[in-house]
């Protein structure tokens, strides 16, 4: 059934408004309404239809990629594991490029249902909409041959879909005038389908519950988007745990049971020299210990943030003015908390004596960098921040020790103090300076400690005792955190400024870079030099933990890294970190161009020059190829009537006929037109009685043909 005029135009025009694409929707339905005006039309195939059809697909693809990978308001798959605020941001991110897809569908789907239009046969193959289908007929299946479908309606209906995701959707006064507007262009249409079965009053009533209905549920639908949108995932952080803080770090000091830490990449680095990367990747340092909880605190230094300003190129940050470093590594991470106004937010993973950040531009990648007197630079922006940082040995970020009485650097507590004591005695560390007690103190737990991440019942702190003296005196046996606070208040109960560090340990090459995975995570000490005035990392946790930590690994990691890649590849496109991004349109423009050149221009001139060679050839064959009516065009042609070049039959006839000799013959050759186009393009054909009646009429009229030429 035919769709009633202008309908698809005003449908188009209320999408236009709706969407405050006003132009384009009046120009697209113009367009569509045109074709009942004008007689060109083309001769599309089953194929051509497939073609216009993937493309369609393939422009809905590439625009949702685009949007998802661009937007700056939400996350994207990787973002659905990281933050509080991980399942806002991710689904954020999806809905907004299926929110402008299904907006912009009706122009997406333009060139389909203008080849409709446009088309000898006002009608689409079904296969075309359908890859299982065309696959079907593909393979043979002779049920799917000719049959066709008008979209016209389909479509009318993706208008009215598309109209309702405009920007005003959620104020009343534009829910309000969409559905005005819908009612309005579906009593139309439901109009002129009706059945006359009923009177106007019982299809009135019907059609009004059912837009109740309708309106109930896209109220409904659009408090469920509100909600989404709204969705504060604080449930969803308790399954990963907490990422560093650099105000304060909870140990695992008496902790039950086995630490098992992922295998998943956190980290990358490629180094501007093969094989020239730093040891150790800080994130944090802190100076106060509670043994109470077994937790490292930054003290009041820790709440000294000072921002930092870009250097004059907007992208080079200077964290050491008088430092110009020696070595430089790209380093790529993520952000795994969010800012008060939901930006990215975290801390990075600096090299050790690193002085300079660069390649990282304000305002795109960057909102905000500071930094705190204990190294730790905190960044506010992208969720994947990929950057060059200078680095060597030297001067770092820290502040000098507090010494005095009560500084924290040099504060022990009171209840560790017997142990600490007991172990220095055990050293026998009289009269040794600061180098010859850091070396005894490598040695003793190297000679005399073992790495475990097991924590069983006899290593267990009782009432008596803490976790700290258990390891020290019991069970000389532990993880990092034991050896990194171990070493720390060590040092300190000998009179050398010590603070507790974390972050990550660089082992692992990847091609001519390295690999950071969370099972990498670590505890040092940094150790003040009074000769050189500096920090310097101390580790004294036994090299084993590197292979201990990693024994777990299994051929499924080779998956698990394949799958990180990929990731990361995507996370590049979508935080704006890679440069294919902006190349996406540019790519696909020239396909879509050569696409519809193919479909409208090379696929006719191939038909052309195919006929050409046929005819020469063999005898043409195709549906109709036997109708009487060719005979009659051929009698018209030799009286200097001939049909031009892709001159349609209607209008050739049209002409024909506005010759004086032929005007008694309108009817009879319309009728054999219209027998001729159904022998021709009808599925069914005809059937014996119509051909007949073909052949006689063709007869008849070339009779009369031909008493006009004797007396003419």
């Amino acid at each position: 059934m035919k769709i009633p005029p202008l309908l698809l135009f005003a449908a188009l025009l209320f999408w236009g408004w709706q969407s405050h694409l006003l132009w384009e929707g009046a120009l697209a339905g113009a367009l569509l309404e045109l074709s009942r005006l004008v007689k060109w039309r083309w001769e599309l195939e089953d194929v051509d239809f497939n073609r216009i059809w993937s493309l369609c697909v393939l422009v809905a693809m590439v625009l949702f990629g685009y949007i998802f990978t661009t937007n700056d308001e939400g996350g994207g798959v990787k973002g659905m594991t990281h933050g509080p605020a991980a399942i806002h941001n991710a689904t954020v991110s999806s809905s907004l490029a299926a929110y402008d897809v299904l907006r912009w569908l009706p122009l997406i789907c333009f060139p389909f249902i203008a080849a409709q239009a446009y088309n000898l046969r006002p009608t689409v193959p079904l296969t075309a909409v359908s890859m299982a289908l065309r696959i079907r007929r593909r393979r043979g299946e002779q049920s799917l041959a000719g049959r066709y479908l008008d979209i016209s309606y389909a479509y009318f209906m993706v208008g009215i879909l598309a109209a309702g995701l405009h920007a005003d959707a959620g104020r009343a006064y534009g829910t309000y005038s969409y559905f005005l507007g819908a009612a309005i262009l579906i009593l139309w249409a439901l109009w002129t389908l009706r059945s006359g079965r009923y009177g106007v009053g019982a299809w009135v009533a019907g059609l009004s519950v059912v837009l109740a209905m309708g309106i109930s549920g896209l109220v409904a639908f659009n408090g469920m988007i509100g909600i989404v949108q709204r969705f504060d995932a604080q449930l969803l952080s308790r399954l990963f745990g907490s990422q560093t803080d650099p105000l304060q770090a909870m140990t695992s000091i008496g902790q039950i049971g086995q630490m098992e830490l992922s295998p998943r990449i956190v980290i990358r680095l490629e180094p501007e020299k093969a094989g020239v990367a730093p040891d150790y990747l800080r994130e944090a340092s802190y100076c106060n210990y509670r043994p109470a909880n077994q937790t490292w605190q930054a003290g009041t230094l820790g709440k000294d943030f000072a921002g930092l300003s870009p250097q004059s190129d907007n992208t080079t940050w200077l964290l050491l003015s008088n430092k110009v470093g020696t070595a430089t590594i790209n380093v790529a991470c993520y952000l795994y908390g969010h800012s008060s106004e939901g930006d990215p937010e975290g801390v990075l993973p600096m090299p050790s004596g690193s002085c300079r950040l660069l390649n990282l531009p304000n305002g795109v990648t960057i909102i905000e960098l500071k930094t705190n007197k204990l190294g730790v630079v905190m960044a506010t922006g992208s969720g994947l921040m990929i950057f060059d940082a200078r680095y060597g040995p030297g001067a770092t970020m820290d502040s000098p020790p507090d010494t005095t009485a009560n500084g924290s650097d040099l504060n022990v507590p009171t209840n560790e103090m017997p142990a600490l004591d007991q172990v220095i005695a055990e050293m026998n560390l009289t009269n040794s300076g600061d180098f010859e007690k850091r070396v005894a103190i490598e040695r003793f737990f190297g000679h005399k400690f073992t790495y475990s991440t097991w924590q069983g019942p006899e290593k267990r702190a009782t009432a008596s005792t803490t976790p700290l003296t258990r390891f020290l005196l019991t069970s000389r046996s532990g993880h990092c955190e034991y050896f990194a606070t171990a070493t720390v208040l060590l040092l300190r109960k000998l009179g050398i400024p010590a603070r507790y560090a974390v972050g990550y340990f660089v082992h692992e090459t990847s091609g001519t870079g390295y690999v950071v995975r969370e099972r990498d995570a670590h505890a040092w000490c940094l150790v003040w030099n009074r000769q050189t005035k500096m920090w310097e990392d101390f580790d004294t946790t036994p090299p084993s933990w590197v292979a201990v930590e990693s024994r777990n690994a299994s051929f499924l990691d080779t998956l698990s890294d394949a799958r990180s890649w990929l990731f990361f590849q995507f996370e590049k496109l979508r935080w704006r970190q890679a440069n294919l991004r902006q190349y996406v349109l540019w790519t696909i423009s020239p396909v879509i161009v050569v696409l519809l050149y193919y479909i409208i221009f090379q696929r006719r001139a191939r038909r052309r020059s195919a006929g050409k060679k046929a005819v020469a050839e063999t005898p043409v064959i195709w549906p109709g190829h036997d109708s009487a009516f060719y005979r009659l065009e051929n009698s018209l042609a030799a009286r200097g009537l001939p049909r031009q070049p892709q001159e349609p039959l209607s209008d050739w006839l049209e002409r024909a006929l506005a010759e004086p000799a032929l005007a008694g013959l309108r009817v009879p050759l319309r009728e054999l037109l219209r027998l001729h186009y159904r022998y021709r393009f009808d599925p069914r054909g005809l059937d014996e009685g119509e051909k007949k009646s073909l052949v006689q009429n063709a007869d008849a009229i070339l009779g009369v043909l031909a008493q006009i030429r004797a007396v003419q």
